[in-house]
């Protein structure tokens, strides 16, 4: 898939979050840039505490402001989505932005049946009444794969097993055909083989509805099968961008070397498994220049602590903020 952004359905540019607290401001996403195209899976990668979920629920407008601070863009069908009225952003929400969240249990409402909180949306955005509305959810539940699907609408979250609770879950998001999916986390609480379920029917469906797929986990393994596209996401910041089979044949950022190397290798028994040491940023006191500057084994010196890492492209597609070629370990300044 293409990686260019004029290409994009969802291009996010600049994005920065900020929350107000009593120790001052926590930056937890600053300057991010992705983009995403039709048919296409981008995967947002990082590990906890990174700005992945907190990013994508700020493009859907379901974080509170305040105490949350959101700028930059979200540009979709020619609208800045951050800078819509609250009533376009609930229009835009479910009808061209669907997203799975992490945990269902969660997620679902308790009191309510799966079928009204499945046709909710759909009466909202869709019109739809009676007959079918009920049809319609139905069909969304087979689609899915949930067994029975007309008897089970009237059953309530608890009597689904976990991998049938997530099934709902996309079948709520996919209710109105959205053109982005957003799926954050959706098969980190699943079994290996619930969690391969699940990840098969997202690409089936999203092969017969031509969707973009915007994917968030910290999984790498679960990336290198599924996406066109990985975000490498550290301490609020996008280090790496670049194609699937480039980014993990010739990673250019430390860190993204660092998750790569600390993933277990099948015949390599006896092989310690390599780490990162040290923790990111307090968000409440970032470091002026690289957020991963005292945790880096390339190559961390003054400049790295004290001055921001540019963006420059390794290759076309292939972006790393970085002072450094990890490949080569040579100073960027001349890109």
């Amino acid at each position: 898939m293409s990686g260019d952004e004029a290409d994009a359905v969802l291009a996010v540019r600049s994005l920065t979050i900020g929350f107000g607290t009593r120790r001052g401001k926590a930056r937890v996403v600053q300057d991010v840039d992705w983009h995403v195209g039709a048919g296409e899976t981008l995967a947002i990668v990082g590990e906890s505490g990174s700005g992945k979920s907190v990013s994508a629920l700020a493009v859907m407008g379901l974080l509170p402001t305040p105490p949350a601070r959101v700028e930059g863009e979200a540009i979709m069908g020619g609208r800045n989505l951050l800078a819509l009225p609250e009533e376009e952003r609930r229009r835009s929400r479910g009808r061209e932005l669907g997203m799975v969240f992490q945990n269902p249990m969660t997620s679902l409402n308790p009191y309510l049946t799966v079928g009204r909180q499945l046709t909710e949306g759909m009466e909202y955005h869709l019109g739809l009444r009676g007959s079918e509305l009920r049809d319609r959810a139905v069909d969304l539940l087979e689609l899915v794969g949930i067994p029975a699907p007309r008897d089970r609408l009237e059953d309530h979250p608890h009597q689904f097993s976990g991998g049938m609770r997530q099934r709902v879950m996309i079948a709520i998001a996919l209710a109105c055909e959205p053109k982005v999916l957003i799926a954050d986390e959706a098969t980190t609480a699943l079994d290996v083989t619930t969690q391969a379920q699940i990840i098969e029917l997202l690409a089936r469906l999203q092969r017969d509805l031509g969707m973009a797929v915007v994917w968030i986990t910290h999984d790498l393994g679960v990336v290198a099968g599924i996406a066109d596209r990985v975000a490498v996401m550290y301490a609020g910041q996008v280090v790496e961008e670049a194609a699937v089979d480039d980014l993990y044949a010739n990673p250019r950022h430390p860190y993204t070397r660092g998750l790569l190397g600390a993933l277990p290798v099948i015949g390599d028994r006896g092989e310690e498994l390599s780490t990162i040491a040290g923790l990111p940023p307090d968000p409440l006191r970032m470091p002026p220049g690289c957020r991963f500057w005292d945790r880096c084994t390339v190559r961390a010196d003054g400049r790295c602590e004290n001055e921001p890492p540019p963006v420059w492209e390794a290759r076309p597609g292939h972006r790393v903020r970085s002072f450094y070629d990890t490949a080569r370990k040579e100073v960027s300044d001349d890109r």
